[in-house]
């Protein structure tokens, strides 16, 4: 053989370029992320535009967010404590770099429509080879029309958004011993939360008794670790506390439940079927046919976390339209891929994704804010004339000083060091760490403030709250809905009440 001639086999034999058809599935599934995030990427933004998000949760994340970007310690006005103390979201140190180059609501609502919808990647990676890619393809897009995923997407902005993503990552690694991917995975989901544990120790248990024992443990023992240091070391230095939120836990805490299941098991069972907790359950469970209940060993990743939200005493955790839910979907959703996939024909597979395909169809059209949906999403848009005012005064406020003001303008004024939530600072109402604080005053934090933004039709409460302080401010702007007040620093400010 001449040189050339062995050079080239050479060279077509090494050669790095390795051009693969993409399946139609891939393209489908493709197809329907990009259409998830231009469909509520512009519903969120024009939310938002509308006035339709507000202090909590989106407002506290901009202003979080803001202030590491600009190397600030991320102390919260808004809600009076640390961005990492309320929860451990390391997460959200990603979007940083993101807002050196555009802060702000097309930054953060885009952000979660994407990582939303880039959670049904690993359901169709971890699937295909089990189901083929068609199966596959219709188990993402089940994932995407789930409706705890969409309203998820619409409540403000959640780091728990993430996690459709990192948990379905997790799992996809376990299913095919891919161990990188699972750990990246699992530490991703770690990041998002401080009780994310609650999925990721079943997922351990499972890859110790299905896969790697010594993986699982790891697992198990690491995520529990790291949990500890999260509550106990992280949140405790930053906010005096491992949680506020062990009110949520009824009977007392954990050693009331557990002593009230043994004396009075009849009394626990009662409060689980209470209040629409078994319906929550049904609408989580339905839009996959319940055929993980065939094998449901890899769905009983989210049996934790679907437990404690129904134990939970805070309503919200245990409704659909809210961002607990989305923790549970991904092992749902990939349970019952894996279910069906052990069914021993292929016409008893086909015959299952069929009842997957029409039970997430119809619980899309009953449930899931999706445009064919029976439920509707009401909201201002950009355009409502009280948007357009309340943003034309919010223009006047000058960078950089200490504003309050009402919740709904607080999400447009997040980036600067202090912004407060009308009637906070003067009177303390949902801040800081200690509910005995409550109505009382942090007087040097309202000494700071420079300008109030408030609407011309104040509820009760709010006008006595303003009354109260108003000799020290003086109106600088006003259009039909919004009043620009500023700070008369020749006036003392008025003691609170009874003070």
């Amino acid at each position: 053989m001449t040189g050339p001639t062995r050079l080239g086999r050479s060279i077509r034999y090494h050669s790095p370029v390795v051009v693969r058809r993409l399946h139609p599935a891939g393209v489908l599934v493709g197809a329907a992320i990009i259409a998830y995030v231009l469909r509520f990427w512009s519903l969120t933004y024009d939310i938002h535009q509308g006035l339709g998000t507000s202090s909590y949760d989106y407002g506290l994340y901009d202003q979080g967010i803001w202030l590491v970007s600009r190397f600030r310690e991320p102390f919260i006005t808004l809600m009076g404590r640390n961005l990492f103390g309320d929860h451990t979201s390391f997460i959200v140190i990603f979007l940083v770099p993101f807002y050196w180059i555009a802060p702000g609501a097309l930054t953060l609502l885009g952000s979660q429509s994407i990582i939303i919808a880039a959670g049904a990647v690993p359901i169709y990676g971890a699937l295909k080879s089990r189901l083929g890619n068609w199966g596959a393809a219709l188990l993402a897009v089940a994932y995407l029309v789930h409706p705890a995923v969409g309203w998820t997407n619409l409540e403000n902005f959640h780091p728990d958004a993430a996690l459709g993503f990192t948990i379905g990552l997790a799992l996809w690694g376990a299913l095919d011993r891919r161990w990188r991917l699972y750990l990246v995975g699992v530490v991703l989901s770690l990041l998002v939360k401080e009780d994310v544990s609650l999925v990721i120790v079943p997922i351990g248990i499972w890859v110790a008794w299905r896969r790697d024992r010594r993986i699982g443990l790891a697992t198990v023992v690491g995520s529990i670790i790291y949990m500890a240091i999260a509550m106990f070391g992280v949140m405790r230095l930053l906010i005096g506390v491992p949680t506020r939120n062990g009110w949520r836990i009824p009977f007392g805490g954990p050693w009331g439940v557990l002593s009230t299941l043994v004396t009075s098991p009849g009394e626990v069972i009662s409060y689980l079927v209470s209040d629409g907790r078994p319906w929550y359950l049904f609408q989580m469970m339905v839009p996959v046919a319940f055929i993980f209940v065939r094998r449901p060993w890899v769905a009983m990743a989210s049996a934790v976390v679907l437990f404690t939200n129904i134990l939970s005493q805070f309503w919200y955790q245990y409704h659909i339209e809210y961002h607990y839910s989305l923790i549970a979907v991904p092992a749902l959703v990939i349970g019952a891929g894996y279910a069906i996939a052990q069914l021993s024909t292929t016409a008893r597979r086909r015959i299952a994704l069929g009842a997957v395909a029409v039970s997430a169809g119809i619980a899309s059209v009953l449930w899931s804010p999706v445009p064919w949906g029976r439920r509707s999403v009401p909201h201002w848009s950009g355009d409502h004339p009280v948007a357009v005012a309340a943003r034309e005064i919010v223009a006047e406020v000058p960078d950089g000083v200490a504003v309050s003001a009402h919740y709904a303008a607080t999400a447009h004024l997040a980036h600067r060091p202090e912004i407060y939530q009308f009637p906070n600072p003067f009177r303390i109402v949902l801040y800081g760490t200690d509910i005995a604080d409550e109505n009382g005053r942090v007087i040097e934090r309202a000494e700071r403030v420079e300008y109030l933004v408030l609407p011309i039709d104040r509820p009760i409460e709010l006008e006595v709250d303003f009354q109260e302080i108003d000799a020290a401010f003086v109106k600088v702007s006003a259009n039909d809905y919004w009043e620009l007040w500023q700070r008369d620093r020749s006036i003392p400010l008025p003691p609170r009440g009874g003070e």
